[in-house]
Formats: structure tokens, sequence, C-alpha cells
């Protein structure tokens, strides 16, 4: 059974995880992310505008990778049909492989990988909500930046909106860019395949999948070489508040987890039945001794059993053999005679 480490001490009890607990979680967290891209559309003039304002600060910077990779890619196919794919699948079909992967055959790691991950993308929410952004390939034409998506549409199921199916691109935020969650999480898949891979080839693919997928989408026009600087900070913070985010969910769980047997013990009060008159004990459930019961005699620091008056009463009357009968003189004073 997969387990996960409780984070801040090393010899904390393992929590047990289990698939159909983390599946509802994990479902939960990517719809709450594709309800907050829905609902953070955001004014479009105020997109335009800062996708041009990130346009400039990367001028003043000279960066300019976004535009010699998007005309390279719409002049050959060969390479801007497979981007497209990348960009429209990959982050979808890898980082759900990898989590799966993890907790299987990884299952320490599991929880905090998982943790990493999903606050990151909250982070990234958060982005989307405050800095609604054009990507490039939206700008007017002037700037010089071909929608490959809408150019190769017909070579896959998008349409000429986003990477989403055809007639479903109004259900995307396509001012959603900033920061780049295509790079966020590929850094991400890229770090678990480099320390738990186990091999090399392994490990040249943690390298080479976030290399790529940053490439490719600014290849595509679908994000500035800034979105994915922002995507890998967003990662880089959410790395720093996952113990936190554990901590805290651990002191919730604790939290819960004792005021259940209190809300059960009230329960258990609530359902007993009330007497009115005072019910005589049942022999079974009379107390064994009371303050005024006669209690044992010590002597010679040795207590004496039921019916001795002096430690090794019994042996001395009896051989070691020998089985004492039950008679008024044993069971002590007050005991009932045995039958005849």
């Amino acid at each position: 059974m997969p387990h996960a480490e409780t984070p801040g001490t090393g010899s904390a009890p393992r929590l047990r995880l289990r698939w159909w607990t983390e599946l509802p979680l994990i479902v939960l967290v990517y719809a709450c992310y594709s309800a907050g891209r829905l609902l953070a559309r955001g004014d479009v003039s105020s997109a335009v505008n800062h996708g041009l304002e990130i346009l400039r600060i990367e001028k003043m910077l000279y960066l300019n990778a976004e535009h010699p990779l998007n005309r390279l890619f719409t002049r050959e196919p060969w390479l801007g049909v497979p981007a497209d794919f990348w960009y429209a699948s990959l982050h979808y079909v890898v980082t759900p492989a990898l989590l799966v992967w993890i907790f299987k055959w990884r299952s320490v790691h599991y929880r905090a990988a998982r943790t990493w991950l999903m606050t990151s993308t909250f982070i990234g929410l958060i982005g989307f909500t405050l800095l609604p952004t054009c990507p490039p390939r939206l700008l007017s034409p002037e700037h010089g930046f071909v929608d490959t998506m809408a150019h190769y549409s017909s070579y896959g199921w998008w349409g000429g909106e986003a990477s989403a199916p055809r007639g479903l691109g109004g259900m995307t935020n396509q001012y959603a860019a900033m920061p780049s969650l295509h790079v966020g999480w590929a850094l991400w898949c890229g770090v678990m395949l480099w320390r738990h891979g186990g091999t090399r080839t392994a490990k040249t693919a943690g390298v080479v999948y976030p290399l790529v997928t940053t490439i490719v989408v600014m290849g595509t026009a679908n994000h500035y070489f800034l979105d994915a600087v922002a995507g890998a900070a967003v990662m880089g913070v959410g790395l720093l508040l996952a113990p936190y985010v554990m901590r805290g969910a651990d002191r919730a769980r604790a939290r819960f987890a004792g005021r259940v047997p209190l809300i059960a013990a009230h329960a258990s009060e609530a359902a007993e039945p009330t007497h009115t008159g005072a019910a005589t004990p049942s022999p079974a459930a009379a107390p064994t001794a009371s303050p005024g019961a006669e209690t044992s005699i010590v002597s010679a620091g040795c207590q004496t059993s039921a019916g001795e008056r002096i430690p090794w009463q019994r042996e001395s009357r009896f051989g070691p053999e020998a089985e004492p009968d039950a008679s008024p003189t044993d069971a002590g004073d007050g005991a009932p005679a045995a039958a005849r």
C-alpha cells in the first residue's frame, strides 16, 4: 500500500494514501484550474496591452526568441505540425502519467510531488486572474506572429482557437498566457524524471522535455519568453510553499481526527437509556473490590491469597502434589458452604 512521509519530521508516522482518494482530489484541482481560466477572461484591451508591454520589456532586454522560432515553425511543416501536437496534448498526458508512476513506484515521494504541482497550479491561476495577457498569436499581424495552430489546423483536432477541439474554442480562456503552465508543468516533470527516474534515459528526458516545451510554446506563438520564465518562477515558489501546505494539511487532519472520537462519544452517551429508579447491579457487573472490603493480609513481605491467613498456608497443609477440596475452612469467613 503506498505511503508518504509526513513533512517536517523524519520519525512521524506515514500517511496512508489510496488512489480512490487521490484521484478525486486531482480532478477537483484541475476542475478549479479550468474554471478559473474561464472566469478570469479579463478585458481584451487590457490583455492586449499586457502582451505589448511584455514585448517592450523583452526588447529592452534584447530578448527576441519568439520571432525566429515562429517563422521557422511556420515555414517548415515537419517542425510546425509536431510542435502543435506537442503543445496541444503532451501536458495532458505526461503530467498525469508521471503522477501515476510516482504514486505506484516512488510512493514515498508522491505526497510532496503532488503538493508541489497543485500549489504551483493555484499560484498560476492567480496570475491568470490578475494579469490576463494576450499571447503573441492573437496580436495584430503587424507584430509579425503567425498562429501555427490555425495555420496547421487541418492536421489536428484543433480549430483556429487555441488547442481546443474544433467548436470548443469558446470554452477556454485564450488570454491565460502569463505564466506559462505548459512550461511550469514540464519543468515539474523534468525534475521528477531527473530525481526519481533512476536511469540515464530518464534523466535525459528530464532535461529535454522542459527545454523542448519552452521552444514549442514560443515557436507556436502561444507564449512569450517571459511567460516561460514566469512559469518556471511559479514552480519555484510552489516548491518553497509545498512543505507549509503539507504541514497545514496535517494540522487540519489532526484536528478533524481528534473531533471524530469526541463526536462519537457524545452520540453514544445520547443513545444510552436513562433510568429514574435505582437499579440493582448484577453479580457479574459488581465491582471486585471496594474501599470497605476486607483486604489481603501481608506477612513477611508476602501477600496472602484468598482463603489464607498466612503466606503459604495452603502449601503447608497440602503437599505440593495435593489439591485442596472446597471446604468452608479454606474458603474464608463468610463464604458459602460447599454443596453436599
